[in-house]
């Protein structure tokens, strides 16, 4: 299995370990650039594995990333797709988490909608993006003694608001429970520049808590032991695809899985070979369609 950022990860079909790129760790070849110049079908054969893929991203559920594929040309199962926002749900799930209390949600439409279809309760999201906080002397904020989760992902509707509210459930509901989807300092929205990412959220609510949250996107190893059980396959027999070092590469190392870096993305090879770069992959290459190159080369 390889697993991706938005990544594909393959799992074994034909054979019970991940198709090497080279024999050697630091080999690259020079291909076309993007996924979407392949199809999933003719990639999915040339590598004999089976193709699913794990993001970081909160703010689109499984149905959505679906949605997402289509318009790049790939048709993928939801099945196939694993978010930290469906990855959320499945811990709550996972732990027995119980239906008649809630969970608050500092995050974006795709964490609510794996919330509902686990049949969990939840308040907050982008509902909350509009509220501020008027502070008067002797000014006391309610907040509901249901909630037994707050889970933090990546919201472009963050406030003050949402800080205090789920401060307050994690410090006074007993045993409230604090998940991040993932601890991303940066991400990338535009090819312009960097932005704040998800860890930023997690972040300022950690700071007021003093609590340090679950986290159950990469690189936590959660996702990853739910893909093994999930498949009924060791993670010796996943290669982890991504193009970020600290959470795709280590994702995969923290898994026990072999880990390909692609340089299409994030990472350079600059920053690859720097001398401060302490995580290093099982091997490298320019884009992910050199996998049909190599193929091909072999034949």
């Amino acid at each position: 299995m390889l697993l991706a950022r938005a990544s594909p990860a393959f799992l074994p079909s034909t054979s019970s370990s991940p198709t090497p790129l080279s024999q050697s760790r630091r080999q690259s070849w020079r291909t076309q650039r993007r996924l979407s110049t392949l199809s999933r079908r003719s990639y999915s054969t040339a590598m004999g594995k089976r193709l699913v893929f794990v993001t970081n991203n909160s703010t689109k559920s499984r149905k959505q990333y679906g949605k997402k594929f289509e318009t790049l040309g790939l048709s993928v199962n939801e099945e196939e797709i694993f978010a930290s926002s469906f990855a959320a749900a499945a811990y709550l799930q996972s732990i027995d988490f119980p239906k008649d209390k809630k969970v608050y949600v500092i995050g974006e439409e795709g964490i609510l909608k794996e919330l509902e279809l686990a049949g969990f309760q939840y308040l907050g999201g982008p509902t909350d993006g509009d509220k501020k906080i008027e502070l008067k002397p002797g000014f006391y904020m309610e907040h509901d003694k249901d909630v037994g989760a707050v889970v933090v992902g990546f919201d472009r509707y963050f406030n003050y608001y949402k800080v205090q509210y789920g401060t307050l459930c994690i410090r006074e509901n007993p045993g409230c429970l604090f998940i991040a989807t993932n601890r991303d300092a940066v991400t990338h929205l535009t090819d312009a520049q960097e932005w704040a990412g998800g860890g930023s959220m997690v972040g300022a609510v950690l700071g007021s808590t003093k609590q340090e949250p679950l986290v159950v996107g990469k690189p936590s190893t959660f996702m990853m032991d739910y893909l093994a059980k999930k498949f009924g396959i060791t993670t010796s027999q996943i290669c982890m695809v991504g193009d970020r070092l600290d959470t795709d590469v280590l994702f995969g190392q923290n898994g026990g899985c072999k880990t390909l870096l692609v340089l299409s993305g994030v990472t350079s090879e600059q920053m690859l070979q720097s001398p401060d770069n302490k995580i290093q992959p099982d091997f490298y290459t320019n884009q992910i369609s050199d996998f049909l190159t190599l193929k091909t080369a072999a034949v």
